[in-house]
């Protein structure tokens, strides 16, 4: 190739898709028509996501020979798509060498594979588990000649972790980083990622684009926003969060190298908003992708079943929420009251299934059991097993996945019933904490967030957020009564389950020391319980589940 046919700009289209795991038929239509739409808009190259064929995290998949290939069967049917003239691609998916089973991605052009990469930096920690099923890259990877520009295509932890893959690919010639991504979602993620660019950026001396995937899958939601650094540290373009779309690229060849020029600049969503949207994207990417046509939850008149209520209707459409109130002899007037507003203010369906005759029959089946012991828990988690009993009916009767409703608090803590109001196919609000519940429900009645099929105003009644939170069990019951205040008990949480620690160090906060004790050991003996919940959607950086494996069976308690 001679020195004038080099090009000095390349049009780069990121594909910010929303993949299904499994689903290979799927997801190669749609890299299809996202590369038909890049080349409409007039594209050299189209950058996919981290095994965007395969859906990401495949897991335990990628150990079926089957499986593997179908996605190489696919990634070779999409290379001959580039005869065309068209675009070429950069796509992720699972490839068996001899070097074993590898996270990797091919470039297409002409109709055919031009180069495979293979992912390096294998991450085995929080939420990724790669190196149960992947074998890392035997060797370094070198850069990518397409059309004569030297592309460095490092695979999302290869920027993150400490082998010096970029640098490599400096060294060994590339001009630009491009970097297909599967990162997840969790609070304050996008300072996080840019600080790794641009760690990156300074180190390699080039340019870098990151293109982060799209959508909910099971516990994680990925939320694209998708971005690139330039050589000079800047922010050449920035695409929106939590929103799927293709998005065009201009880069150019200057005196010092290559820069994006044009490209979208997306504002990114602030703290509540960003928490809301990845509750709603989970949730109706767990309902969608598996399959269910509606969903149904017990409607309390409580926060925790209204912000849920909210985000179901928001994420599926109020057509697709069936909201159930469960009164017994301790509901209150107020409760009643609150749970219809807050059903008539989002539209959905409401229906009122009074459980006074399961609870009596359970406890006069029960007495001769029972006899010549006191009321207590065993009774007041009837009335919540015979609420998950009707809603479980509700689901096998109509096939509406049930959506259970508590919070972070209540399960690090145990203030959940099994088989009770723990009942239900997935928990949008899982990892919010009671006070981020709150914050999100105020934010929720302000705002109506893109996307969302939900009406706007004021959704969840202000009684709802401004009473005292109880399990109404008993008369007069709040949840105060056995635990600390909310701010006190989530602040002791988050020293606890996020940060790991000590009582000593939470004391030194203002925290009681019998209070902490007593709520680490109720974090330690729930466990159990937690083992046996329903998925929900990943917000913090420790959520139960992939982030935080304790054993159910521990005896140790921190007592300095």
């Amino acid at each position: 190739m001679t020195k004038k046919s080099i090009p000095d700009v390349l049009r780069i289209a990121v594909a910010q898709l929303n993949p299904t795991v499994g689903d290979i038929a799927g997801n190669l239509a749609k890299a299809r028509e996202a590369r038909a739409d890049a080349a409409r808009q007039g594209a050299d190259l189209v950058l996919f996501t981290e095994l965007f064929l395969a859906g990401y995290p495949p897991e335990d998949l990628v150990l079926k020979p089957a499986f593997l290939a179908a996605c190489e069967r696919a990634a070779e049917d999409f290379a001959k798509d580039t005869a065309d003239n068209g675009p070429g691609v950069i796509i992720g998916v699972p490839l068996k060498r001899k070097s074993g089973v590898h996270n990797a991605i091919i470039v297409a052009d002409g109709g055919k594979v031009i180069a495979e990469r293979f992912k390096v930096d294998l991450p085995n920690y929080g939420e990724f588990d790669e190196k149960r099923v992947f074998q890392a890259g035997p060797d370094m990877p070198g850069p990518v000649n397409f059309r004569g520009v030297r592309l460095g295509i490092p695979i999302c932890e290869d920027i993150w972790g400490e082998l010096g893959v970029c640098e490599t690919l400096a060294e060994s010639g590339a001009e630009i980083l491009l970097v297909p991504n599967g990162s997840p979602y969790y609070r304050a993620k996008m300072d996080v990622r840019h600080q790794v660019a641009i760690r990156q950026v300074i180190e390699s001396g080039l340019p870098l684009l990151y293109a982060n995937q799209l959508g909910g899958q099971d516990e994680l939601v990925f939320d694209g926003a998708s971005f690139a650094i330039n050589a000079d540290h800047s922010l050449a373009f920035q695409m929106s969060q939590f929103e799927e779309t293709v998005a065009m690229t201009l880069w150019r060849r200057g005196d010092e190298g290559w820069a994006c020029v044009e490209g979208p600049m997306s504002k990114i969503p602030e703290r509540e908003e960003a928490d809301y949207r990845a509750c709603m994207l989970g949730l109706r990417d767990y309902v969608n992708k598996n399959g269910f046509k509606n969903v149904v939850l017990g409607l309390s008149g409580g926060i925790d079943s209204a912000i849920c209520a909210a985000l179901a209707v928001d994420a599926l459409g109020e057509e697709r929420l069936r909201a159930i109130m469960m009164p017994y002899r301790y509901t209150s007037s107020d409760s009643l009251k609150d749970a219809e507003d807050c059903a008539r203010a989002l539209g959905c369906r409401y229906d009122i299934v009074p459980i006074h005759e399961p609870v009596d029959g359970f406890s006069h089946a029960l007495t001769q059991l029972f006899e010549g012991t006191k009321e207590g828990i065993t009774e007041e988690n009837l009335q919540s097993r015979a609420r998950g009993t009707i809603l479980m009916a509700v689901s096998n009767k109509f096939g509406s996945m049930v959506v259970t409703t508590g919070n972070k608090s209540e399960m690090s803590v145990g203030y959940a019933t099994l088989y009770g109001d723990m009942n239900g196919g997935f928990n949008p609000i899982k990892d919010l904490y009671k006070m981020q519940v709150y914050a999100l429900s105020r934010w929720r009645n302000s705002q109506v967030p893109p996307g969302a099929f939900g009406p706007s105003g004021i959704v969840i009644p202000e009684n709802i957020i401004d009473k005292a939170p109880s399990a109404e069990l008993r008369p007069n019951q709040t949840d105060q009564d056995s635990l600390p205040p909310y701010p006190v008990l989530d602040d002791i949480l988050e020293c606890l389950v996020e940060n790991e620690m000590g009582v000593d160090e939470i004391v030194v906060r203002g925290h009681d020391r019998d209070t902490v004790h007593r709520i680490e050991h109720l974090l330690y003996i729930a466990e159990y319980k937690r083992r046996q919940a329903a998925p929900g959607v990943k917000i913090t950086k420790k959520n139960f589940g992939r982030d935080r494996r304790y054993p159910i069976t521990n005896r140790f308690r921190d007592r300095g």
